[in-house]
């Protein structure tokens, strides 16, 4: 804003004001609160260039003469909230509105990420885009784990035990934990005795142990498999490159084998591909990057609190929108509902002590807008995603039974508008059945992304003969030799891609 008052000061005298007044958006009584709202910001131009107005009118003559006005609706606690929301989007979904035309918008990505549960155990399709961590994610800690172990083991041999027993709990391999638990019974009696083991030890002498008798089963073939891949990517650490190791820890380890029978198939695979990003990045950034240089990274970043981000979409842009109000900006929705419309979701919501603040005005001259400002611009940003039906709800009460104030946002609204709050009862058989999905088996997301996703990858790859005959030649040649025999299809393709995507990255890359 500060640019355009300078421009605007400067040619002063030969500036032309246009104002845009017409919306074709959405209904007037949306705009009329939307307005009310916003008046209260100081910083506006409108305030700032004297002769502006900003009085919006509704123009889209398919919508302008609906006169629904936004409903303020109050439910006894959060869980009821968002009971109360599935129920009223399930209710216009079975009247035929298209879900793509409704939006859930919020401030924060947990309350969605709750909310998308609920969506998906009622087989109700959803989008959603959020942030994550990647160093938070369990599938990608697992990976983590490995490094760190063959970190360990490198530098100081059988010191890693600790980390081998939690890895070999991974579900990539699948062993059953009762014959993990005997190996490190075993290995804490021969040290009690002094004879001096580990379990990697123990591992490797039992996984290279004939069979004594006829009726000798000896070690479990997975953990004999486990031996075997633990044994070679020590033995590579010190032979291969960082992103050559990569390769050979996702492509020996189970990690594409597991990627490719999970029904999150896609969701894992973007992750997966995120983290060797990372890794292929940093290695270009220093290209002596080592495994032990890599790891004390991962370690700082976690100490220091350094994320990792991925911007991870659920489902396909068909479903209810599941938003922050940051993430609004820009779209629109037939039917919007803002959820956690609290104060403590909004203007109380505490921030981390982060020690000295610079002047407001050590980079400008004009102060920093204020928070209170700034967060009622991104509700006003949120209201004005409507169309034609706007819902604003709240909970009084939180988990513990504590009151809980609405957002001061929903009270300057009222201070003009008489929108009568309504409180919403949800029945006890409602509430049952809803919290019983809580605990209800994990339905699989089921969207069109795997598709798109694969065709994304390969387009980067160039597959030469020396590529080709690499890839023959590696672990997986089973995927192409199996894959080929079965009727061609596009599930099957589909698999395919995925499986030699990693099989590839190594030696196809130009």
């Amino acid at each position: 804003m500060c640019k355009i008052l300078d421009f605007a000061n400067q040619y002063v005298s030969d500036l032309r004001t246009v104002v845009l007044t017409n919306n074709y958006r959405s209904i007037q009584p949306i705009l009329d609160v939307s307005k009310t709202l916003i008046n209260r910001n100081e910083e506006r131009l409108v305030k700032q260039i004297p002769g502006l107005s900003k009085e919006l009118i509704s123009s889209n003559i398919a919508i302008n003469h609906l006169q629904h006005e936004p409903e303020i609706l109050e439910y006894n606690t959060m869980t009821e909230e968002m009971a109360g929301i599935v129920f009223r989007v399930e209710a216009l979904i079975e009247q035929g509105v298209q879900p793509g035309r409704i939006a859930i918008i919020y401030k924060e990505n947990k309350y969605g990420e709750e909310l998308s549960g609920y969506l998906r155990q009622k087989a109700i399709p959803f989008y959603s885009k959020r942030s994550i961590n990647l160093l938070q994610y369990p599938f990608i800690k697992k990976i983590i784990a490995i490094l760190y172990y063959l970190d360990a083991e490198h530098d100081t041999p059988f010191g890693g035990d600790e980390l081998l027993f939690e890895i070999l709990h991974f579900d990539f391999y699948k062993n059953p934990p009762i014959e993990i638990a005997k190996l490190n019974v075993e290995v804490n009696k021969k040290k009690f005795k002094g004879e001096g083991s580990s379990l990697r030890q123990l591992l490797h002498e039992k996984a290279n142990t004939p069979a004594r008798t006829l009726f000798d089963e000896g070690l479990n073939e997975s953990l004999k498999y486990c031996s075997k891949m633990i044994e070679q990517l020590i033995a590579d650490v010190s032979n291969i490159t960082i992103q050559q190791l990569m390769d050979n820890i996702i492509r020996t380890a189970g990690i594409l084998t597991y990627i490719m029978q999970s029904e999150q198939k896609v969701e894992l695979m973007q992750s997966l591909t995120a983290f060797y990003d990372f890794i292929k990045e940093e290695n270009r950034r220093n290209p002596a990057l080592n495994l032990e240089t890599l790891v004390q990274l991962f370690m700082l970043m976690e100490r220091e609190k350094i994320p990792l981000p991925l911007v991870r979409t659920t489902g396909n842009d068909k479903g209810v929108n599941l938003l922050t109000a940051h993430g609004s900006k820009g779209l629109e929705f037939e039917y919007v509902f803002i959820a956690g419309s609290n104060a403590s979701f909004w203007e109380k919501k505490r921030k981390m002590n982060r020690g000295y603040k610079l002047p407001a005005t050590i980079f400008s001259s004009q102060a920093k807008a204020s928070d209170e400002e700034e967060l009622r611009r991104v509700f006003y940003v949120a209201l004005t995603r409507a169309e034609k039906h706007l819902y604003i709800s709240y909970a009084k009460l939180n988990a513990d039974g504590k009151e809980l104030e609405p957002s001061m946002f929903i009270a300057e609204i009222q201070e003009l508008h008489q929108l009568p709050v309504q409180k919403q009862q949800i029945s006890s058989e409602q509430m049952l059945a809803f919290q019983h999905l809580m605990f209800a088996g994990q339905r699989p997301i089921i969207t069109n992304l795997e598709d798109d996703f694969i065709d994304g990858l390969l387009s980067r790859f160039v597959m030469n003969v020396t590529a080709l005959s690499s890839y023959l030649s590696c672990p997986l040649k089973f995927y192409y030799q199996n894959l080929l025999r079965i009727p061609s299809g596009k599930n099957e393709a589909t698999e395919f891609g995925s499986a030699i995507h990693f099989a590839l990255k190594g030696y196809s890359e130009n």
